[in-house]
């Protein structure tokens, strides 16, 4: 059966930590592993706008010998005279894997049900499990170990951000703890999830209100946009709503002095952050946004390789 990544736990923690092992040896050494030589060709396809992960993608579709094939939805057939299941069974005769930045999850594990080559999510409504693996390689790379670390991410928990790092940190043995006001909480489905692995991993998770009781004594602070792409409407009511979830530097105080802070990008200064904290001397998000390049290249070299 063919191995997909369409969610943080599509893969076990011990697979999880092979590949950011593989994330550090082609960060060290970017052309040592050349699975798409020949060149094989890789299908990118977007439904919504990109900027890190089309170029993170493309670059490491051609670091690793192969071509990108980018294709934007609304230039193809997919999912108007075509369906997703049709679309997957023409792809799957012409390229190595296909990588799809799309809206509901469930267009997802449709191409997936209908491919022999690997499907990756590189973001969906209700997860973004590429992106946690380049948080959890710039973790690893500031931290040493990942295992035992408390993550706090504070403001809207209802989102794929928030799940994927309820997955993938508990998956790596961490303290999770999550900060949300009434009506942006994760789903319990997702919590009940999380809280599953954590039992097996030695991590935790914990679900509050108060943002300085999730963050204090954190190593690792995050947050993500209060306005998704599609909630511009809901904009002036989320900004209520949110009220006191903005990680300034005050709130920062209550984690570990050395604690570092990351964004998953695009990020709004003086909403969801402060730009005293993310233009700061704890910031990585620079790391981060160039590791996804890493990360995803990593999980390419790691399908091609167990694509059965």
């Amino acid at each position: 059966m063919t191995r997909h990544f369409l969610k943080d736990d599509d893969i076990s923690p011990a697979e999880q930590a092979e590949i950011l092992r593989i994330a550090l040896e082609l960060k060290a050494a970017p052309y040592s592993r050349r699975p798409f030589e020949g060149p094989k060709t890789v299908a990118l396809i977007f439904d919504k706008t990109s900027t890190r992960t089309r170029v993170s993608f493309a670059v490491g579709v051609a670091d690793l010998g192969g071509v990108p094939l980018i294709i934007d939805s609304q230039s193809s057939q997919m999912g108007g005279k075509e369906s997703v299941a049709d679309t997957a069974r023409v792809l799957e005769r012409q390229v190595a894997a296909i990588v799809w930045r799309t809206y509901a999850h469930a267009g997802l594990e449709e191409m997936a049900e209908n491919s022999k080559v690997p499907v990756i999510n590189s973001l969906s409504d209700d997860y973004h499990p590429c992106q946690l693996l380049a948080d959890l390689l710039t973790i690893k790379e500031h931290k040493s170990n990942l295992a035992g670390l408390k993550i706090a991410y504070i403001g809207d928990a209802a989102n794929n951000m928030a799940n994927s790092y309820l997955i993938a940190c508990a998956m790596a043995g961490m303290h999770i703890a999550l900060a949300a006001p009434a009506g942006y909480l994760p789903d319990s489905h997702i919590v009940s999830r999380a809280e599953a692995i954590a039992l097996q991993t030695g991590g935790s998770v914990q679900v509050v209100s108060d943002p300085r009781a999730a963050i204090r004594d954190a190593d690792v602070v995050t947050t993500d946009t209060w306005i998704s792409m599609g909630q511009e409407a809901d904009k002036e009511q989320r900004i209520r709503d949110f009220s006191g979830y903005t990680i300034d530097a005050a709130l920062m105080e209550q984690a570990k002095k050395d604690a570092i802070f990351l964004h998953c990008l695009p990020a709004y200064r003086g909403y969801e952050v402060a730009a005293e904290v993310i233009d700061g001397p704890q910031s990585v998000i620079w790391d981060e946004a160039e590791n996804r390049l890493h990360a995803q290249k990593a999980l390419m070299v790691w399908l091609a390789q167990n694509a059965h």
